[in-house]
Parts: structure tokens; C-alpha cells; sequence
């Protein structure tokens, strides 16, 4: 998510005032989130024009890792071609199975 920010050249305070949240909440999702709910994802996403799984790709982590995308990754990539309902759909069973795991 930074480097999608940093590229647009816009700070934290600036990307926070455009999604509608703070800019403690952009530091948190850009450093240690681990488990944003799927809606902010979409929103961050949708945001910066991008996929969801483009918005997690980290290039860096793909190339040092070589063979096939990971099950997660394979889901993500089907998911984002899922019409923009069926995605809400589905984010909130995950987000049901998740809260249930926790």
C-alpha cells in the first residue's frame, strides 16, 4: 500500500483524508495490519485502481520465490475476477469464518 501512496505522491494524512480514516489508521494498514477487514481492502484497492491481489503482490518476495502462485494468491487473483457483488459476498463469509477462528 505505501509504495502504491508514495507513487501517487501523497502522504499518510493525505491518503487517510481520501479514504475517510486517520492517518494513524493508514500507518497501521501500511506497517502491521494483519488481518484489515476485506472492505477496507476493496476500498484501498478500488483507490488505487488496482487488484486486490496487486494491492498484496510484493515483488520483491515473487521473485526470490520461484514456482507456482501460492493457493492464497490463486484464490485472490478468481476472486478479483468475481463481479463486484459476488466479492461482497463472499468477504463477508470470510469475514464471518475469521471472526469465528479468532
Amino acid at each position: 500500500m505505501a509504495a502504491f501512496r508514495v507513487a501517487r505522491g501523497l502522504s499518510q494524512r493525505e491518503l487517510g483524508a481520501k479514504l475517510s480514516m486517520s492517518r494513524d489508521r493508514v500507518v497501521y494498514y501500511e506497517r502491521s495490519a494483519r488481518n484489515p477487514s476485506m472492505e477496507v481492502v476493496q476500498q484501498i484497492a478500488e483507490f488505487f485502481g488496482v487488484s486486490v491481489s496487486e494491492l498484496f503482490n510484493d515483488p520483491v518476495k515473487t521473485r526470490s520465490k520461484p514456482g507456482p502462485a501460492s493457493q492464497f494468491s490463486q484464490i485472490a487473483e478468481r476472486l478479483d475476477r468475481l463481479p463486484r457483488a459476488k466479492q461482497r459476498v463472499v468477504a463477508e463469509m470470510l469475514e464471518g469464518f475469521l471472526k469465528q477462528a479468532s
